[in-house]
């Protein structure tokens, strides 16, 4: 039966490598997979999906505007995947609840929480409404849980700004939250 699952981490916790591991596994096998990503993500350009360790593979660019279920109903894929689904509407995630309800296995891959630890709205609604929630687990430069995804500029961590800021290691670092709490970036006691 299929489900609608989040697989969710921090900055750096290797959540696209997933991803795309993932897509590979099901072509593997005969599948046809629909890997998508929100326009808002441009960063590696506009259909690129690329991980940190180098993988990378060519995503279908999805606006805020579209309906995933009818644009699913035009586009026949035998599962479909999601990076950085945390952009993703509140609306667009219950579309993809219906998608997996009704025709295939959905698995989106994102962050939970913003820079401010405040969750993004799809990551929201797929907390509430997903069959499966699986933490991809990284660690913080202490040794800890990475858990906080703090931005930073300059080598100092940034509290202050708009919730949507495209950026990779130049301006994200998953840290766990007594070191973003604390300031500490590298690991060390102030």
């Amino acid at each position: 039966m299929p489900k609608l699952y989040f697989k969710y981490g921090a900055m750096g916790s290797s959540k696209t490598a997933q991803a795309l591991m993932v897509k590979f596994n099901y072509e593997e096998k005969g599948y046809r997979v629909g890997l998508l990503k929100p326009s808002v993500d441009n960063r590696d350009g506009l259909t690129v999906v690329k991980s940190r360790i180098g993988l990378k593979d060519t995503g279908i660019l999805i606006d805020k505007n579209v309906d995933l279920y009818q644009w699913f109903q035009k586009n026949h894929f035998d599962v479909l995947i999601i990076d950085e689904a945390q952009f993703l509407t509140g609306a667009q995630i219950d579309q993809l609840k219906e998608i997996a309800i009704e025709f295939v296995p959905v698995l989106c891959f994102g962050l939970k929480t913003d820079f401010q630890t405040h969750m993004f709205e799809g990551s929201k609604r797929l907390f509430e409404i997903a069959d499966s929630l699986t933490e991809i687990k990284s660690v913080c430069t202490c040794g800890r849980k990475a858990e906080v995804n703090a931005r930073i500029c300059n080598g100092k961590i940034i509290r202050e700004g708009e919730q949507v800021f495209i950026g990779g290691n130049e301006s994200y670092i998953g840290l766990c939250y007594k070191c973003w709490k604390n300031d500490r970036i590298d690991g060390t006691k102030k």
